[in-house]
């Protein structure tokens, strides 16, 4: 039997990179002796994780549409072009039995030379909202697995597969952590702990509502772990110096600081998301309003129906962010509502069942 061969591409954040990464330890696992091959944006987050997850990477000149008018957009068609040519010539020498995308500005490139060549590709799909990219992907695409219901308006209905979006395994038992993580971070076990996320790069509008409600955290007697991101790192580190506030950069043990966490704060990208329903802790959500599509409070709001979560959008921060926190932290009882209701929609299975998708496609 010939050796499997997969190329994916993901990038671009977080989100789109270890869910790649996931996919490709899985497939790894079942297929040990096969080939991998990563594509992703040149100068992108991936070119540095790829390699460091022991995967090989080639990088397009590739990046996305800015929404207002500016030189980068000027150089878009140039860049397109250019990624399409290099993706060609990366999918002819590779010789790819699959495809497979999660979403980034190369998986665009890369699943369209790979579709229009014969070979099988996969979609996997995020968000509640898909992006112009993988609604034109779906076309070709022979799988489009999704963590949400309802995508048969955007994609055709006998492609989609309702997986889950893959996440971290060390985050499907945490309930034996909680000591090693109150170890691991310094943590008082007589205060709650609350985790902020701001995704990899961070947040601008987080950090700014994180700083200013400091005081209260202190009043109300809890400790933060304060997920910055590393443009916003050196504009607040300089917190830490204060009692119970830890600022970081990034987070290398998210099982345990999510073992930690009483309360999280946190953005809605998709993988965040499906994280924190596997973490099964109460939340509130602050959408990105920046993102295509709103597709932050889509996600959000999917939780938020059925009574797995809080939602608060950027704008009502000022007025209201103070009064929900306090309310949820002193009320045991919301609290122990919102984490069985968001561990209800967890999909534990996801990346096993993504790759289950796979391997039929290759039949192997």
């Amino acid at each position: 039997m010939t050796k499997p061969r997969f190329i994916l591409s993901g990038g671009g954040t977080g989100g789109h990179i270890y869910p790649a990464i996931a996919i490709a330890n899985e497939l790894k696992a079942r297929f040990p002796e096969a080939e991998f091959l990563f594509v992703g944006a040149q100068d992108k987050m991936e070119m540095q994780k790829v390699p460091q997850a022991g995967y090989k990477i080639k990088g397009l000149w590739i990046a996305g549409l800015q929404r207002k008018l500016t030189l980068d957009n000027t150089m878009f068609p140039v860049k397109l072009i250019s990624s399409l040519l290099r993706a060609r010539s990366i999918v002819r020498d590779f010789k790819p039995d699959v495809a497979i995308g999660t979403g980034g500005f190369a998986s665009g490139p890369l699943l369209q030379v790979a579709g229009l060549a014969g070979i099988p590709t996969v979609v996997q799909e995020q968000n509640s909202y898909p992006g112009i990219t993988n609604k034109m992907l779906s076309r070709k695409a022979r799988k489009i697995c999704t963590a949400y219901e309802g995508l048969e308006r955007f994609f055709p209905k006998e492609k989609i597969v309702l997986t889950g979006n893959p996440v971290r395994q060390d985050l499907i038992d945490l309930k034996g952590k909680k000591k090693e993580a109150r170890e691991y971070f310094q943590l008082d076990p007589d205060k709650k702990t609350v985790l902020v996320l701001g995704g990899s790069l961070g947040a601008r509008r987080i950090n700014q509502l994180i700083a200013k409600e400091l005081l209260n955290f202190s009043a109300q007697n809890v400790q933060i772990i304060w997920q910055c991101g590393k443009l916003y790192f050196d504009e607040y580190k300089h917190f830490s110096e204060k009692e119970g506030v830890q600022v970081l950069s990034f987070i290398d043990r998210m099982d345990l600081v999510y073992a930690a966490a009483d309360i999280v704060i946190s953005r809605a990208g998709a993988s965040s998301v499906s994280e924190l329903c596997l973490v099964g802790k109460p939340v509130i959500f602050i959408p990105s309003p920046n993102v295509a599509e709103d597709h932050q409070t889509k996600n959000a709001k999917a939780i938020v129906d059925k009574d797995g979560a809080i939602l608060m959008k950027e704008s009502e921060l000022d007025t209201k962010f103070e009064k929900t926190f306090n309310n949820l932290l002193s009320d045991e009882n919301l609290q122990q509502k919102l984490g069985d209701n968001i561990g209800k929609l967890a999909k534990e299975n996801a990346t096993r069942d993504i790759v289950e998708e796979i391997v039929k496609l290759i039949g192997k």
